[in-house]
């Protein structure tokens, strides 16, 4: 039985994971300015975005997920007859319509596949499932990574549904935005409230950095810190005495809304690189997609881990 992953392009993994793993990427639009942008985890026209400076108006942008019925012509034309079973992982279903979007195609699919697999000399029957990843961005990227470990180890259908089920149980995502009027005014626009105009201008004036912490289908605050840097050398430092306590899986993602390179020159990165690897942790940095930044805004830091039931230290 050949096993196949998509995730939707609010993943954050390495492009070249992507490329290792066969890992589909289903696409999101974005429209700023009149001008269409299709986030699809290319590396190069990714940085490219962000270089050009077009995300600093990206509270005013329109995300455009595929539709249902685009999802289901993907499928059909690309998936049914790749594979004999599929998964589907999406950004938190709060969030975005893509996890609907994608069950309401897979209720057609299901029905439409067979003559598809037949033309193309596939036999045997197709069956897919949608997870809700519940979380965002980095997040959902230690759920495909796990997925794809879990795949290559030869788990059963059956159990596999079940793990990547529960295991979505598990996943910490956290984000250190770099600029709390971008995400107020990219909240504002989607009528999310979380991010009020007072504690905008409080932290602005203070220089208050919320780290935010998204989970089980919520996003909310776990920690307000002076200072951008020193909130990033909190989440790097939680994560390193995460990783000495044990991960539920192998995995630590870092990402960050522009160059990558960067990303070795943050504030308590070289600890966190220390840890993972005495601890034998694959430590994935990438940049943030296109639709992340446009989320939470440039320069921001994202990091997300597996492990059990703990609070934010």
């Amino acid at each position: 039985m050949r096993v196949g992953l998509l995730v939707d392009s609010a993943c954050d993994l390495p492009h070249r994971f992507f490329q290792d793993n066969d890992v589909f990427i289903l696409p999101i639009s974005i429209k700023i300015d009149g001008k269409l942008f299709v986030d699809d985890h290319d590396p190069v026209r990714t940085l490219d975005f962000y270089r050009s400076g077009l995300i600093e108006k990206g509270h005013d942008a329109e995300t455009v997920p595929f539709t249902a019925e685009q999802i289901r012509q993907l499928f059909l034309d690309k998936i049914v007859t790749e594979y004999d079973f599929a998964f589907c992982e999406t950004i938190t279903r709060v969030r975005s319509p893509i996890y609907d979007n994608a069950t309401t195609a897979m209720q057609r699919i299901v029905a439409e596949y067979r003559a598809r697999r037949e033309a193309a000399g596939r036999p045997g029957p197709f069956s897919m499932r949608v997870v809700n990843s519940r979380t965002l961005f980095c997040g959902q990227g230690i759920l495909a990574a796990h997925t794809v470990r879990l795949i290559n180890s030869g788990v059963p259908k059956n159990d596999l549904r079940r793990r990547v089920d529960e295991f979505t149980n598990n996943i910490y995502g956290y984000v250190v935005p770099a600029d709390l009027y971008y995400v107020r005014e990219r909240a504002r626009k989607k009528g999310d409230k979380s991010v009020g105009m007072l504690a905008t201008m409080l932290g602005k004036a203070f220089d208050i950095t919320p780290i935010l912490g998204g989970r089980n289908d919520e996003t909310f605050p776990v920690a307000k810190v002076r200072g951008f840097d020193t909130a990033v050398a909190r989440v790097f430092d939680y994560a390193v005495k995460r990783i000495r306590k044990g991960l539920l899986t192998p995995y630590v993602c870092v990402t960050y809304a522009g160059d990558p390179d960067m990303i070795r020159q943050l504030p308590g990165f070289d600890r966190l690189e220390a840890a993972a690897r005495e601890h034998d942790i694959e430590l994935m940095t990438t940049v943030m997609s296109v639709t992340g930044g446009v989320n939470v805004g440039p320069g921001t830091v994202g990091l997300a881990l597996a492990a059990e039931p703990h609070e934010f230290e």
